[in-house]
């Protein structure tokens, strides 16, 4: 009996009898029956001059169209861990809008014994089905892959990138047109770096013109295997001088500046975190956080932005096992609309396979022990615990209030109310809340105040929400919270327990019965929110270059800020940004300036 795993119905591989991968799609291979690892090495590894172009060099960018199983960057990374320049550091872009599993990669890739070490890697890290950008952090080899599930021109033109180099690998042209087309070769063009390089297995005529009209010097040269010939083709130039930031000042300790703190240090680069109260004294100290998706029914970009946050800080937050707390939330249906509303949205490409279904009133009732009504079931959604996490993610934490930053020559020096400095860096990231006020001029946030309640000792059900939420802390069950405007008390008061208590009472009348006979705790912070109830994540209008935002998640921080944070810090560090550029603009910080001077013209 073969132990080869099934192939699912919608799955766009299939074996042949020979045990080799082929496209059901387009009916092609996906590598060389010969020796797939040899071909890439030779078309795509040797096509662009590696590893000698990388020597030297304190970034390198490799982007690749048609990620397939994976064996290209398998062997790029090989290749990188063998003879990677000091201090160097790899990042690929890979784009593929029909992704395997990681079962079906890691049987594909089992031919290659010898690089199992690397494919077993790469198959634990394998990214998802739902549309969007999937980052996949190897910092055993000081590399990031972003594999971009998305129609190739719209990856493309959503990628911030330049690249260095481009493994040109999808499906034969005759076989799959749509990948070839001119207009995707410009684009490929269009995100290379000067003197980039480009290699392919094919020589057809459309590609050859294609790349010579997008501007680059193309050259035939022996082929692989049964193939007489392949190409490689430059563009004119050369790499321009790196002069990416490399220390970073990160003002506020909560889970934005935690985030910005672990992604500034993942692309390389030296974060210093600053907060006066140390970590999570603002809204970032709940004993416990929901990390759910907002739902929108629109599906799309503020949707798409939403769902790829929360994917992305499910798959950190799981790297720091001690952090979370428990797995599920139950979106309780509140309306009858709700429930068409929540089955779109379970039905959408923007959320892996399985990880959002409808529950009847019966299956949710049996789960929270009292009489409940129908919820979607959110299956990869966590209850974390904000101090393991922000202790991992921040480092050291100085105390001290920055009081104001300014621009001398190439660094930014951060002092005190009496003018001492605190520190210098190349860049500083805001990530205060409303702090951030303070430092940056004509921010639209407004304060609201939140106050969540808790109680020790009763035992608490499965996570749900609705209007409010529950959820296991530690020692017993976190519930709230209020949600008042412009108020920026942080005392904690009697009568926003009995708020609390009446909203849980409303969903969970038994839970909040013996939540009232407990003693009860709880904390109250601002939350800091926007008028489009966006986030606002990018450099900092009107400041001098190096100065960047990451504020504004209202109550959706554990959420949003892991990605977000990532995409300030590529934005700082000069590299590329795992968010697509339609997405970066809804969250970048010049779009209320913008709008308001489009207002006055109208």
């Amino acid at each position: 009996m073969s132990d080869a795993p099934p192939v699912t119905a919608d799955s766009p591989l299939a074996w042949s009898e020979d045990g080799q991968p082929r496209s059901r799609l387009y009916g092609d291979v996906y590598f060389s029956a010969v020796d797939g690892l040899a071909e890439a090495r030779a078309v795509f590894l040797q096509g662009c001059g590696l590893p000698d172009a990388w020597q030297g060099r304190r970034r390198f960018v490799v982007g690749e169209l048609g990620f397939g199983t994976g064996l290209n960057i398998l062997a790029l990374l090989d290749l990188w861990r063998r003879h990677r320049p000091a201090g160097g550091r790899l990042h690929i872009f890979s784009v593929e809008a029909h992704p395997i599993s990681a079962a079906e990669a890691a049987r594909a890739l089992a031919h290659w014994p010898e690089l199992a070490d690397l494919a077993g890697l790469l198959a634990q890290r394998w990214p998802g089905r739902a549309r969007g950008v999937h980052r996949l952090e190897l910092p055993e080899l000081d590399a990031i892959l972003d594999v971009a599930v998305l129609e190739v021109e719209a990856a493309l033109e959503g990628w911030s990138g330049q690249a260095d180099a481009w493994f040109l690998d999808g499906f034969a042209p005759a076989l799959n047109p749509a990948m070839w087309r001119d207009e995707v070769l410009a684009l490929v063009a269009a995100r290379s770096a000067p003197g980039a390089r480009a290699a392919t297995f094919t020589v057809a005529g459309q590609v050859r013109r294609g790349l010579a009209a997008a501007g680059f010097q193309v050259d035939k040269r022996p082929g692989f295997g049964r193939k007489r010939e392949r190409l490689e083709a430059r563009l004119p130039g050369s790499p321009a001088a790196e002069t990416a930031a490399r220390r970073v000042a990160i003002v506020g300790a909560g889970i934005a500046g935690a985030a910005a703190a672990r992604a500034v240090r993942a692309l390389g680069g030296e974060p210093r975190v600053f907060d006066l109260e140390g970590p999570g004294a603002g809204a970032s100290g709940n004993p416990a956080a929901l990390v759910t998706p907002r739902l929108d029914a629109g599906l799309g970009p503020p949707a798409q932005l939403f769902a790829q946050a929360f994917a992305r800080a499910v798959d950190l937050y799981e790297q720091e096992p001690d952090a979370v707390l428990a797995r599920g939330v139950m979106q309780l249906v509140g309306a009858p609309r709700d429930c068409d509303r929540f089955a779109r949205i379970a039905a959408s490409d923007l959320f892996e396979p399985g990880a959002l279904a409808m529950l009847p009133s019966a299956a949710v009732t049996a789960s929270l022990g009292e009489t409940a009504p129908e919820a979607l079931a959110q299956t990869t959604a966590l209850t974390v615990e904000p101090q393991p996490l922000l202790a991992a993610w921040a480092g050291e934490v100085r105390r001290a209030r920055v009081a104001a930053i300014v621009r001398d020559g190439a660094v930014f020096r951060l002092t005190a109310a009496d003018g001492a400095e605190i520190a210098s860096a190349d860049a500083v990231i805001l990530a205060a809340g409303m702090g951030c006020l303070a430092l940056a001029a004509d921010l639209p946030l407004r304060p609201v105040r939140g106050q969540a309640s808790w109680a020790q000792g009763v035992a608490s059900p499965p996570a749900a929400a609705w209007g409010g939420y529950m959820l296991p802390t530690r020692e017993g069950v976190l519930f709230g919270a209020t949600h008042d405007r412009d108020d920026m008390g942080v005392e904690v008061r009697a009568g926003d327990h009995a708020r609390n208590l009446e909203t849980l009472r409303a969903v969970l009348p038994g839970l909040a019965d013996r939540l009232a006979a407990a003693p009860l705790a709880g904390r109250a912070s601002t939350r800091a929110t926007t008028p489009d109830r966006l986030p606002i994540a990018g450099p900092a209008p009107g400041a001098p270059q190096g100065l960047f935002l990451l504020t504004g998640f209202g109550s959706r921080g554990f959420s949003l800020a892991p990605l977000l944070a990532e995409h300030v810090a590529a934005l700082a560090m000069g590299a590329p940004s795992p968010l697509p550029g339609p997405l970066a603009a809804l969250v970048e910080p010049e779009r209320f300036h913008r709008r308001s001077l489009a207002r006055g013209r109208s």
